[in-house]
């Protein structure tokens, strides 16, 4: 069964026993923790260890059976980003990182791309369906970029499209506005693998709701000088 949110915003029955399930698991295991997650608790806290959790990333795709969905889990130590897993559920693959020691698919370690042309780069990105307000701000962008690039792929699922720049299967990705259950985990995977991920001004990533620009390091830096424009 789905509910509507918002507009063009839906949750499950799915969404709300998985986020229930995780968290129990969780708040087991460390009694002294906080989950963060869209459904159960959606205001972050920068104290102590919190887990930040999406149960299903890409909740349309799943209800129209198109296969891009996921399970995002990270963790943040007062406040800095710490483990992180993304579960592409479809694919039964699971991708995990740690700060520090890398980010992994099974035994492989990931590393992002070494495309260093934008003429040649493959990048992700997301539209703001649910804040029409921005459509013509994103439009804009979009008609910037998408010129001067191999393509440009829509698949509707934040945590899956940052775990294929953590792979190198995606150059960069930039989306508008994202939550932190959304990209916190693929963050963390791209940062692991060598990549650059900050906000739309360039600065360091907080876990509130932001824009994003991620990239291997040269590619998230031309994504950066064409994005920064709409902060001036």
């Amino acid at each position: 069964m789905a509910t509507p949110k918002g507009h063009h915003d839906w949750v499950t029955e799915v969404d709300r026993t998985a986020e229930s399930i995780i968290a129990d698991i969780l708040v087991r295991g460390a009694p002294e923790s906080r989950v963060v997650g869209e459904e159960l608790n959606p205001e972050m806290t920068s104290s102590g260890l919190v887990w930040i959790v999406d149960p299903l990333d890409g909740t349309a795709n799943f209800l129209h059976g198109y296969p891009q969905y996921a399970v995002s889990i990270a963790a943040a130590i007062d406040g800095v980003l710490t483990a992180g897993v993304v579960y592409d559920v479809c694919r039964e693959t699971l991708y995990g990182a740690a700060r520090g020691m890398g980010a992994w698919q099974g035994g492989t370690r990931l590393r992002v791309s070494d495309v260093t042309e934008p003429s040649r780069a493959l990048l992700g990105t997301g539209y703001p369906f649910k804040r029409l307000e921005e459509l013509d701000r994103f439009l804009e962008t979009f008609r910037r970029v998408l010129p001067k690039t191999s393509g440009v792929r829509r698949a509707g699922a934040a945590a899956l499209d940052l775990a294929d720049v953590a792979t190198g299967r995606l150059d960069g990705f930039w989306e508008l506005t994202l939550s932190p259950w959304d990209f916190a985990a693929g963050a963390l995977l791209i940062r692991e693998a060598g990549g650059a991920v900050t906000d739309l001004a360039g600065d360091d990533l907080s876990l509130t709701d932001s824009g994003l620009i991620a990239g291997n390091p040269t590619i998230h830096a031309w994504l950066a000088r064409i994005l920064m424009r709409d902060q001036s």
